[in-house]
């Protein structure tokens, strides 16, 4: 298809239009901005917690891609692509600790947790493990550059983003008060919500205050519209905070442990913030968490939803009421994603407007979208 025009994307807020409707149906845009905006910064695939012993291994899909999360014999997390470079086959299918070195099944070529290639059976005939031209220090897995904060592990596929610490640089600093060890709640801490929408309509929504009112009215109860904030840094991240962050308590008067050494701010105050592309993210004073999105094409989203907490042993009844709680909210936004994917399919619509005073965290999102859409146009392409 033609590229979309995203002139009107750019304006000022008040004059300004959202994304075209190509951005959430047409698989064309889809594959686009699984380049320009998933690719080649830093998108969030999975948590550290998803192999927390060393040899553990994960396979995972991400934009059709086979990866495979490990915790090397070390205990460092690595990211790699799931293939022998042999002949391209799915070296792990499901979850699995490595006792030994990761086998591929198919000619039981042999690979450390490390990524080095350390056997290649009969590769020079019978009985023969070396051949000429196969050099297995230049066979190891592909690994891909990845990067662990707030428990998540980010990648970048592209291999050529800046290092994380410098593109999220801000965002670090703000939050610089949870740079402090999270420990995952466990199996009743984690969720997660399979949408019917397009991944960036789910980031659009976590952006905003303005729809907490009708689409929340438990939460609006005690943290009203009005107390809200929003968070605004453009090309990088934008979300909301609030004044009125009210802890939850146990039959018994118990609450979660505080994270220590935080300041003042933090006794009543929480911020929700996405860091783009994927990663919506959550900080309290005594819990934060991670919500990963993975886009499975253009109308299809997994919600990977983990809770964290400032120490290892929390009150299982206290865990299990938050994650409850949580999953409440994140649930009631499912029909506005899932309608609003639904309403990008009327042919007349423009792209909707912004309100100046509510939309602010929802516009930058959306110009950043069309700020990487045009770079991403305009780098010249090798003939097709």
């Amino acid at each position: 298809m033609d590229h979309t025009d995203l002139s009107a994307v750019r304006r000022p807020i008040g004059s300004a239009n959202g994304l075209p409707n190509a951005h959430y149906t047409d698989p064309s845009v889809f594959a686009e901005e699984r380049t320009a905006l998933l690719m080649s910064g830093w998108a969030g695939l999975a948590v550290a917690a998803d192999v927390p012993e060393p040899g553990d291994a994960r396979p995972l899909t991400f934009l059709e891609m086979p990866l495979l999360l490990v915790r090397d014999k070390s205990g460092q997390v690595r990211v790699f692509q799931n293939i022998c470079r042999h002949r391209g086959m799915i070296l792990v299918d499901a979850p699995r600790k490595i006792e030994g070195a990761i086998r591929c099944p198919y000619h039981s070529w042999c690979y450390s947790t490390e990524g080095r290639l350390v056997s290649t059976p009969h590769v020079g005939g019978p009985g023969q493990n070396t051949a000429d031209g196969i050099d297995r220090s230049l066979l190891g897995l592909i690994e891909v550059r990845s990067h662990i904060w707030m428990g998540v592990v980010w990648i970048n596929l592209s291999g050529d983003a800046p290092s994380f610490e410098d593109a999220n640089a801000d965002l670090l600093a703000r939050w610089s008060e949870f740079d402090k060890p999270l420990y995952h709640g466990g199996a009743d801490s984690r969720f997660q919500l399979e949408v019917a929408c397009n991944w960036k309509l789910a980031v659009e929504n976590y952006c905003e205050s303005y729809h907490l009112p009708w689409v929340h009215p438990g939460l609006n109860s005690y943290s009203r519209l009005e107390d809200h904030y929003h968070i605004e840094a453009p090309d990088r991240f934008s979300g909301q905070g609030t004044w009125v962050y009210r802890q939850l308590t146990g039959e018994d008067g118990k609450t979660f442990p505080d994270f220590e050494g935080l300041s003042d701010k933090w006794d009543t105050a929480a911020e929700y913030i996405t860091a783009y592309p994927n990663v919506l993210l959550g900080v309290h004073r005594d819990h934060a968490f991670a919500i990963i999105l993975v886009p499975n094409g253009p109308g299809q989203t997994t919600e990977h939803v983990h809770l964290y907490y400032a120490q290892p042993d929390t009150d299982p009844e206290l865990r299990a009421r938050n994650t409850a709680q949580w999953k409440e909210v994140f649930e009631e936004d499912i029909f506005v994603v899932e309608g609003m994917q639904r309403g990008r399919h009327a042919p007349m619509f423009d792209g909707g407007r912004f309100s100046p005073a509510m939309d602010g965290p929802t516009h930058l999102f959306h110009a950043w979208v069309a700020a990487r859409m045009e770079a991403h146009r305009s780098q010249p392409r090798a003939a097709e």
